[in-house]
Formats: C-alpha cells, sequence, structure tokens
C-alpha cells in the first residue's frame, strides 16, 4: 500500500466536498449547478488522527469531538504543512484540549 504513515497526535487537513445553495466563507473550489440552484465546493477541515488502525485507516477527530474514519491514502487528506500550523494553529490547538 502506498500511503503516509500517520501517528496519533498527527495535524491533518482534510478537503470536505460539499453541496448546498449557500457556500460559506471558507468554501473553496466553488462550481455553480447548471441552473444555479447549488454549488458545489469544498472546505477545508482541520482533525487531529486518534488512532491509526490496521487497516491503513485513520480515525480522526474534529474540533467538536465527532470523530471519522479516513484512509490514509485519501488524495483529500493532509498533512498540515508549517504554514497551516502557524495559520491555523487557534483550530489545531481547540482540538489538543479535548
Amino acid at each position: 500500500m502506498i500511503g503516509r504513515s500517520y501517528s496519533p497526535g498527527d495535524w491533518v487537513v482534510y478537503r470536505k466536498p460539499k453541496c448546498t445553495t449557500r457556500p460559506g466563507p471558507r468554501a473553496q473550489e466553488v462550481d455553480a449547478a447548471a441552473h444555479g440552484d447549488s454549488y458545489a465546493y469544498s472546505v477545508e477541515k482541520f482533525w487531529i488522527v486518534v488512532d491509526v488502525q490496521d487497516d491503513g485507516k485513520l480515525l480522526l477527530q474534529t474540533r467538536r469531538g465527532k470523530r471519522h474514519i479516513i484512509d490514509a491514502a485519501d488524495p483529500r487528506l493532509r498533512r498540515a504543512t508549517w504554514w497551516d500550523r502557524i495559520r491555523f494553529r487557534a483550530q489545531f490547538q481547540s482540538l489538543q484540549a479535548t
């Protein structure tokens, strides 16, 4: 398996796809539907690795305590860069406090 190695406590950024009638201020890659009824876009989520499972999946936790299981090889998942760690420090620090 070609994947990135993660450890519990790692900060990650997940680019979550969404579709609504009103994109929020953090929306990226906004595409309108054919008639403009809705918009497809993505939002960066700042999560922390809680556990690395044997099957190559990661247990990730959100700022509000929700947990998601994501494959480590998912192209929407990436390790937080040094710039992310500085720019979004408050989001990541609130994760570590939980």
